[in-house]
Parts: structure tokens; C-alpha cells; sequence
């Protein structure tokens, strides 16, 4: 039988010694939650060591993850590539052991966790991932997706409004294979909570649909490890077990204290602790009957080989699935994804459509979700005007018994379609971070819409995205003062710039039907990388073009002076212009031909794409020596970087007003574009 008072001691000890060595960290939630990792790790979660990556693993997310030292301690107790050396560089430059923790950087890392709230919503999307997956590919007596979501979470993750939205989700969808565990010890930076932290958190859950279990001792691991068998046994329901701590347990002087939080409880205080655990081994010394006990890799690679086992039988009898349920989880797009791309915006540029660039996304979107199953969209109470649902992609609904709900069969879809649209309700930060945790998962490629302007709530969750390279779509529109009588509240003025600025993040904002087609195909190939699509609410023309290549690039010439009709003269300017600019853009150009003064317009609908094509690409497009002028309806402070000796942009905020009135008074006009270029060459 394993010592599990000693299991738990090696992960105190451990976390202490890390964060004293680094001189920096948090020492009490891992002290305090050790026990709790006995139960789950030890005798619950289902995973390998060998293998962080295998399929049917149990996900665990850290969402309090300043607590960073228990995951780490845990990963390199029970096997994985994380040897006791990364704990010695703990917080340090190049190390495995960040200060949070990262995925991609720590193996056995699920997600990266550190902003309070999102861990458990990236959780969500990971529970969502795996009932939606389970539906689709299951069939009977095969079962090839069936692993639970566990979550650590603690008062902070609960205070972080995003938090509610979660649960909300959670219990909607009924998922009932996500177990989170609440470390309720009562303690923050500030000190004892309860002055400012006086939620009934039982009471919020069950509100929510949750099963609610405890409160419970959790620094009995015996009775938490017989929580979450308890939890395993709903199916309905997601499950919260609310697990009583001490933050800093085993400190004489330190636990349930706030100086236990964040900071190294100091040599004294660290042989004083050891001494009250019973734990006479040096810094970073396990014994080896605690290795022993912790050892996760033989259990590991039987439950892989069990999971093979099964799979090589479903692969027998269902061929075709297999190999689109290996190709959706390794993240490879269809073998006629670059047709069904290069026919879409064939498509566009044939028919040459006036319509808004929402609407330009949406028929983009009926070919993108018809040809990748793995598409799943959704909305933040905005479906009908941010334009994401589709004919392939019907609501996604759950029957009482938690079951989801699938269509009437056909003969596209003999068994019938589950929905692949999301009612995310207004809640925008929790849609972009459940996005994220469906990503992370694997098997789907998630895209949500709201408003540009509420991007801001959402903003975090982006930032996150981008930091771990994954490929979650966000569709913003009512992209500027063009959405008109709602006013400055809803107008967007600094956010095409504000997510410009968020690195790895590319930033489309498409002026026609084909830029848009092009935007998505990118977005689709962007593995590495979210994407932000801004689109337009009111109509934009299309804009004729010679040939749709270089659209990629991010920027390209759209029009050059001859296009223009009045003449050969020496190009004297260039026009750089986003989304519904474009069509300004131009109509200046043939104002400025009539005073024979030749000007190239440059379409720019992706400056962060634009900016990664090489100098001699740059220059091609943008030419030294010619003034350039860029057009936005935005601020104006991110164009300098190109050179520009004028922008047209809008530094203020806007006004409540039809988009036509404003428009003038706000400079939007071909007469004032051109008169800006004109004073730029008197110059």
C-alpha cells in the first residue's frame, strides 16, 4: 500500500525548497492541496508519463496556477521528463518549471494557467471537446473517447467573474465528466477572504447545475480520492467537491496565513516545517520507496495499451472513421482543403457581391463548415447579426439525459448531425476562453462571434491563445463608427489597433467578399496562431482585381494609377486602406487621376501578415521615396510604423448618428481622402 502521507510530504517538500531556492513563488497552495493531488493523481487519473500526448488521457487543469510547484512536483514524482534538476531552475531563464505553468514547455502541461478563471473555463472546452467527440465516434461496443476533466481551482479562479460564466456553461451542457476541485482554505494575497469573499459557492453551483460534494477534509486523501469516485458516478452533471484546506500545511508558523501565499517561508521556517512532517531529507531528496510509490509509468502504458487495443478493433470495423479521427486530432486539415479555399474565393471574386464583409464571412463560412466537420462555431448572443451560423452547422442542443441532441438522419448524414453551432449566451470572455479549451483538446477548430467593441472583455482570453500558438478564430463584427445609431458605446475606434498589438495574434480586417474568403482560408491554415477577423456591418463594394495571389501576403496592390483611366504621369503617392476604406481609397484615386496625379492604392486587410512577408515583398508594394497615406476608421497612432506622411483615422470617439452622417462629419469621404494626399505632396 502506498504511504500516502509521505506522497503528499514529497510534494510539500519539494514546492518549499523550489520556491526558496528560486527565491520567488508560491509555496501554500501546494502545501495545502498536496493531499488532494495524492487522491487524484494517485489513484484516479488516467495517464502516461511516456506519452503526455496520448489521446484518451485524462485532462488535468491547475486553473490556481501560481500553485505551479504541485503540478511540477507531481509530473516529476510520477515519471514524466521533468527531472529533478528543472525543479532546481524552478522560476528561472529557459527552464521547464515557469513561474506558471505553460503548455508546450512543461510535458504534461494541458494548458497554460496563471490569469485566475480561465483554467476552469479552458477546462469546460475540454469537457466539451470530449462529449462532442464521444458522440460523433463512438459507436457500440466501441468506445474510443471516454476520459474525464479535472480541474484544481481555488478562491481567486472563483472571485474572477469569468468563473460564473463557466459554471453556467458547464452545467447547460451537462458535462457530466468534469470534476473540479475547490481548494477552499480561505486565504488570499490581502489575507482571510471573508471580508470580501462571502459567496455560498455550494449554493452558486448547484444553481448552476452542478453536483455540489462536501465540504470535505481535503487533507484526508483518502476521503477526497472517495469524493471523485463518488463524482465519477454522475453523468449528468458536472461536479464540484469543495475540499477544506490549510494553505501552507505543515508550517508552524506559516499555514493559514496570507505570508504563506507568495513568498519562500525562509530557511528557519523550512527546517521548522520539516521538522513538523516528519521529513528529514535534505533539500530536493526523495526517498526511494516515494518515487516508488508515486511511479505512474507502468499504469501508464497499460492504460495506453488498453486504449491501442481498442482502437486497432474500431479502426478494423470502422476504417473511415479512423482515419478522420486521427487526421481531426492531429490538426490536419482535409487533403482538399487548398481546393475547397482556391474555389471559395474563386467563387467571391466571380460574383462579385456588394454586400457587408460579416455577410462575405458567413458565405465563406457555408464552404469552410460543409468540408471540415471540425469547425465548431458559435456566438455571444449575437448570432444574427455576427453571422456565424451556417446550413451545416445547426444549434448545438442536450437532451435531459444529457445526451446530445442529433438531427433527423439524411442522407448526408445517415445517423444525424450534431449541432456545431454554440449559444454561448452574452458572455464573451467565457466563449473565447471555452474556445481555447476546445483547441487545446484537439478535434475541433473553434470560432465565436460578438461585437468588435467587446472584444475588450474577451481580451485576456485572446492574449492567452496567442501565447499558446493555438488556433481559435474570432469573428468581431461592427467593426467602426459605420454600425451607426448605437453610438460610441458599440463603436470601435481603438480595437483594430489594440489586437494588432497582441503578438502571434493575426488581425484581418477584409474589404470584400474575396479578402474575406482569403482571410479564412489563412485563419484555417494558421495552426500556430489565433486569428481576429473585423468585419464590417454596413455593405462594402467589391473591388475589382487582376489577379488574387498576393491577397495572402496581408497586403497587395490593388489598383495601380493606370486603373485609374487618365493617364501615364510618374506615381506620385500611395493610399494604404483597410476593410471598408478600400472603396474610399479608390474613389480618390480616380478624384486625384482627374488632376493627373497618379496614385496606387494598397489593400492592407492584414498588417500582422503583411509585416511577416520578407523586404523585398514590402518594397514591391510600398515603394521608397512615394508618400504614403493610410485610411482607417480607427485611431491613428499604428500606422506611423509604415512611413506615412498622413493618416486618415479617427483619434476620438464616435458619435450616435446614421453611418452616412458620419462619416462626413468624421472625414470618411473620398473628397477628404484625396485633399489629405493633396497636402501631403505640397509638403
Amino acid at each position: 500500500m502506498a504511504n500516502q502521507a509521505l506522497m503528499a510530504n514529497a510534494i510539500r517538500a519539494l514546492a518549499m525548497d523550489a520556491v526558496q531556492l528560486a527565491n520567488s513563488g508560491h509555496p501554500g497552495a501546494p502545501m495545502g492541496m498536496a493531499d488532494m493531488a495524492v487522491a487524484l493523481w494517485g489513484e484516479h487519473l488516467r495517464h502516461n508519463p511516456a506519452n503526455p500526448h496520448w489521446f484518451d488521457r485524462d485532462r488535468f487543469v491547475l486553473s490556481n496556477g501560481h500553485a505551479s510547484m504541485l503540478i511540477y512536483s507531481v509530473l516529476h514524482l510520477t515519471g514524466y521528463d521533468l527531472p529533478i534538476d528543472e525543479l532546481k531552475r524552478f522560476r528561472q531563464l529557459h527552464s521547464r518549471t515557469a513561474g506558471h505553468p505553460e503548455t508546450g514547455i512543461t510535458p504534461g502541461v494541458e494548458t497554460t494557467t496563471g490569469p485566475l478563471g480561465q483554467g476552469i473555463t479552458n477546462a469546460v472546452g475540454f469537457a466539451l471537446a470530449e462529449k462532442l467527440l464521444a458522440a460523433e465516434f463512438n459507436r457500440d461496443g466501441h468506445t474510443i473517447v471516454d476520459h474525464h476533466t479535472y480541474a484544481f481551482l481555488g478562491d481567486g479562479c472563483l472571485m474572477e467573474g469569468i468563473s460564473h460564466e463557466a459554471a453556467s456553461l458547464a452545467g447547460a451542457w451537462k458535462l457530466g465528466k468534469l470534476i473540479a476541485l475547490y481548494d477552499d482554505n480561505g486565504i488570499s494575497i490581502d489575507g482571510a477572504v471573508k471580508p470580501w469573499f462571502i459567496d455560498n459557492t455550494a449554493q452558486r453551483f448547484e444553481a448552476h447545475g452542478w453536483q455540489v460534494i462536501g465540504p470535505v477534509d481535503g487533507q484526508d486523501a483518502k476521503t477526497v480520492s472517495d469524493a471523485i469516485a463518488a463524482a465519477k458516478q454522475v453523468q449528468d452533471r458536472p461536479t464540484l467537491i469543495i475540499c477544506k484546506t490549510q494553505i501552507g500545511k505543515g508550517s508552524p508558523n506559516r499555514a493559514n496565513t496570507a505570508k504563506a501565499h507568495g513568498e519562500p517561508l525562509g530557511a528557519d521556517e523550512i527546517g521548522l516545517t520539516r521538522e513538523a512532517l516528519h521529513w528529514p531529507y535534505p533539500p530536493f531528496e526523495v526517498p526511494p520507496e516515494v518515487y516508488q510509490d508515486w511511479d505512474a509509468k507502468a499504469a501508464g502504458a497499460r492504460f495506453e495499451a488498453e486504449w491501442d487495443e481498442r482502437f486497432a478493433a474500431y479502426q478494423a470495423q470502422f476504417p473511415e472513421l479512423a482515419g478522420e479521427f486521427t487526421r481531426r486530432m492531429k490538426g490536419d486539415l482535409p487533403k482538399d482543403f487548398h481546393q475547397v479555399a482556391f474555389d471559395t474565393v474563386v467563387a467571391a471574386h466571380t460574383r462579385a457581391e456588394t454586400v457587408a464583409s460579416r455577410k462575405a464571412s458567413q458565405l465563406a463560412l457555408e464552404a469552410f463548415t460543409a468540408a471540415l466537420p471540425e469547425l465548431i462555431g458559435g456566438s455571444a448572443d449575437l448570432t444574427g447579426s455576427n453571422l456565424t451560423n451556417t446550413k451545416s452547422t445547426p444549434p448545438l442542443r442536450f437532451e435531459a439525459s444529457s445526451a446530445v441532441v442529433r438531427s433527423e438522419p439524411s442522407e448526408q448524414f445517415p445517423e444525424g448531425q450534431i449541432g456545431r453551432h454554440i449559444n454561448y449566451g452574452v458572455r464573451e470572455f467565457g466563449m473565447a476562453a471555452v474556445m481555447n479549451g476546445l483547441a487545446l483538446h484537439g478535434g475541433f477548430i473553434p470560432y465565436g462571434g460578438t461585437f468588435l467593441t467587446f472584444s475588450d472583455y474577451s481580451r485576456n482570453a485572446i492574449r492567452m491563445a496567442a501565447l499558446m500558438k493555438k488556433r481559435v478564430i474570432h469573428v468581431f463584427t461592427h467593426d467602426s463608427i459605420g454600425l451607426g445609431e448605437d453610438g460610441p458605446t458599440h463603436q470601435s475606434i481603438e480595437h483594430a489597433a489594440s489586437l494588432r498589438l497582441i503578438p502571434n495574434l493575426d488581425v484581418w480586417r477584409p474589404g470584400d467578399t474575396a479578402e474575406t474568403a482569403v482571410a479564412w482560408a489563412v485563419a484555417l491554415q494558421n495552426a500556430d496562431r489565433p486569428t481576429a477577423l473585423l468585419l464590417s456591418r454596413q455593405n462594402l463594394p467589391y473591388s475589382p482585381k487582376k489577379e488574387l495571389g498576393d491577397i495572402s501576403k496581408g497586403a497587395y496592390v490593388l489598383a495601380e494609377p493606370l486603373a485609374a483611366g487618365r493617364g501615364s504621369s510618374k506615381l506620385r503617392a500611395v493610399i494604404i486602406a483597410t476593410g471598408s476604406e478600400v472603396h474610399l481609397a479608390l474613389e480618390a484615386q480616380r478624384l486625384l487621376a482627374e488632376k493627373r496625379i497618379a496614385v496606387r492604392v494598397v489593400s492592407m486587410p492584414s498588417t500582422t501578415t503583411f509585416d511577416r512577408q520578407d523586404s523585398r515583398y514590402k518594397v514591391r508594394v510600398l515603394p521608397a521615396g512615394v508618400p504614403r497615406i493610410a485610411v482607417e476608421m480607427g485611431v491613428t497612432s499604428g500606422w506611423w510604423k509604415y512611413g506615412v506622411a498622413a493618416v486618415v483615422g479617427i483619434d476620438t470617439y464616435g458619435e450616435s448618428a446614421p453611418a452616412g452622417a458620419l462619416f462626413k462629419h468624421f472625414g470618411f469621404t473620398a473628397e477628404n481622402v484625396a485633399a489629405t494626399v493633396e497636402a501631403a505632396l505640397r509638403r
